[in-house]
């Protein structure tokens, strides 16, 4: 697959995110292959973690084609960026259009990334998973990797104290081991979302600032943010 957005579109980030300071930590990055189809499934907690996600792959010089929402296909700037990316377009009213697209892809060798979630955690903790992610790796036995994000909430996220000027913050993607390909349905939604959570709260104790009474810390260490539902 031809690509000639994606790469500028890399490099504009990067200038950016050093533009603004941030200081990202990405770990795990050889678990992604070199070739053939990963599935990729993180956490949801920012409107900028296709991006985060994406670096995760850097290290094995992968691209991830993300599945996203149809209305970002739609906006006159994004949409012509994400199809030139060659991401996948869900629309939730014909869901098994995007499913097959994205069986497209894997069976291409291409990686695919998802967020099991649906939707941006405003509690900023992993929520529950819709299955979409186990199904692909059954229906291609693409190994399914779990990855966590941290921090990208600060940027931009739903909450209004989020802003895409702060400078400084810290930014964690800690991209986990393949999940064993003879765990299949039920067995491997699980163990996805064990590893996702895990790697998140490594992610949360590890991460440099302290979140005390902050909008972007969840409840359950201290923080401000919504309480989950």
């Amino acid at each position: 697959m031809s690509d000639y957005v994606y790469p500028p579109v890399v490099a504009t980030a990067l200038t950016a995110f050093k533009a603004l300071g941030l200081r990202l930590r990405v770990e795990g990055g050889e678990h992604v292959p070199t070739s053939g189809p990963p599935v990729v499934a993180s956490n949801h907690i920012s409107h900028l973690d296709f991006i985060f996600v994406g670096l995760g792959a850097r290290r094995s010089r992968r691209y991830v084609r993300f599945m996203a929402k149809e209305p970002i296909f739609a906006h006159r700037i994004a949409g012509p960026l994400m199809r030139g990316m060659h991401h996948i377009s869900v629309d939730r009213e014909a869901g098994m259009q995007s499913f097959r697209e994205a069986l497209a892809a894997l069976k291409s060798g291409e990686v695919v990334g998802l967020f099991p979630e649906a939707t941006i955690s405003r509690p900023f903790e992993p929520k529950e998973f819709k299955t979409g992610a186990e199904r692909l790796a059954k229906a291609t036995k693409a190994p399914l990797i779990p990855v966590g994000v941290w921090g990208s909430q600060r940027l931009w996220t739903y909450d209004e104290n989020s802003s895409l000027k702060k400078r400084g913050v810290p930014v964690s993607v800690y991209v986990g081991q393949p999940i064993e390909a003879s765990l299949t349905g039920a067995a491997a939604a699980t163990e996805l979302r064990t590893q996702v959570i895990a790697l998140v709260r490594r992610a949360q104790d590890e991460y440099p600032d302290d979140g005390t009474g902050q909008w972007w810390q969840p409840v359950r260490l201290g923080g401000t943010a919504p309480a989950p539902e």
